[in-house]
């Protein structure tokens, strides 16, 4: 069965009183709990420029009083900006926090003011993400850790800060190198939200084939993550949507963020052409269709943004109610396709669905 889970990035427009943002993405939170969607998380960016942006351990630690039965993750921190053992305890006691049920979403990220704010140059990211990514694993598993970098020495140190369960990795990608990483070393991929569907449908297939010549088995789980907005008509979902999503992917231009996408996807481009076969936005039948056909493809776990900067929160939480009210009970039932043993994707059924993005046309999912 799958999961269906709310991305709360908790951006706000720069100089928002910080206090009224809390209390309003915690309503956000509780509408998805009271709805009965099955995970929530967060993001991670420093000096973000055009946007307040809290951080997520705290803010995840502080959502999980309301979260209930919920999984709360990260989607995701920047682990090579990080020390190993601070992130290693830190997210440790998290996994306690929720009860057991966290999940760490890693990835590099691709802004040059974070690694420059701490020191580290480009050609290091990779190198640091991984042998960080060793370090918080070994400590994780109680044993004797062994490291000597220019920015962590350990000699043979235990932790006992542990986490409650066994978080899963889940490794962000945007790049087929990435993709092949993520394969090579994380328990999944989690699939990122800007690019295409197409794109998306390509890189699984690198993805399922780097895993099976490193010997790993296929995937426990597939989350996806998709921009979604819902409302009863597709006119009025993206009326109210567009100059929301508009302005955040504007801001991922000027961050860079597509020039790290596979193939120079531009989010330098009018709404309607951005949100083609990339944007999740419509009715509930809508919705449907854009997502139903991702199942097809071994997805099990959607993970859905709905809230962006600026973006009232009256608006905001009626998408929420609606996805947990008539979409979420029928991407859960619905019976879906599975990657085989060895690895491949099923063949994808013809059938029209329609895109809810703002240019609709068939045969497109998200």
């Amino acid at each position: 069965m799958a999961s269906v889970g709310i991305f709360l990035t908790h951006q706000q427009p720069a100089g928002r009183d910080p206090v009224a943002a809390l209390g309003e993405q915690l309503s956000l939170v509780r509408a998805a709990r009271d709805g009965g969607l099955d995970s929530v998380f967060a993001g991670q960016h420093h000096l973000p420029e055009s946007f307040s942006h809290i951080q997520p351990l705290p803010w995840l630690a502080r959502l999980a009083a309301d979260a209930g039965d919920m999984r709360i993750g990260t989607g995701i921190h920047l682990l090579a900006l990080h020390n190993p053992v601070d992130t290693a305890e830190n997210f440790a006691s998290l996994d306690a926090v929720c009860g057991g049920r966290s999940v760490f979403g890693v990835g590099l990220g691709y802004r040059e003011v974070e690694y420059a704010a701490f020191g580290i140059p480009p050609r290091q990211k990779v190198r640091r993400f991984e042998e960080n990514l060793r370090i918080v694993r070994e400590m994780w598993s109680g044993e004797p850790v062994y490291a000597d970098n220019d920015w962590c020495r350990l000699d043979g140190v235990r932790s006992t800060t542990l986490p409650a369960g066994r978080p899963p990795v889940w490794m962000a990608a945007n790049s087929d190198a990435a993709v092949r990483r993520a394969a090579r070393l994380a328990d999944t991929w989690m699939i990122n939200p800007h690019a295409t569907a197409a794109t998306i449908r390509r890189q699984l297939d690198l993805f399922r084939a780097e895993r099976a010549a490193a010997g790993r088995e296929p995937v426990r789980e597939l989350p996806l993550m998709r921009e979604i907005y819902c409302a009863p008509t597709r006119e009025r979902a993206i009326e109210l949507a567009r100059p929301y999503l508009a302005g955040k992917y504007k801001v991922y231009a000027d961050w860079g963020q597509d020039r790290v996408m596979p193939v120079k996807e531009s989010f330098d481009r009018d709404y309607a052409d951005l949100a083609e076969d990339r944007f999740v936005v419509g009715s509930p039948e809508d919705c449907l269709a854009a997502l139903l056909p991702w199942r097809d493809l071994g997805v099990d776990h959607f993970v859905l943004r709905t809230d962006w900067a600026g973006m009232p929160v009256g608006d905001a939480l009626a998408s929420v109610e609606l996805l947990a009210r008539e979409v979420a009970p029928v991407l859960r039932s619905s019976p879906a396709g599975t990657p085989d043993g060895n690895g491949t994707a099923p063949e994808k059924k013809d059938t029209s669905w329609t895109s809810a993005s703002s240019s609709p046309s068939p045969t497109t999912a998200g």
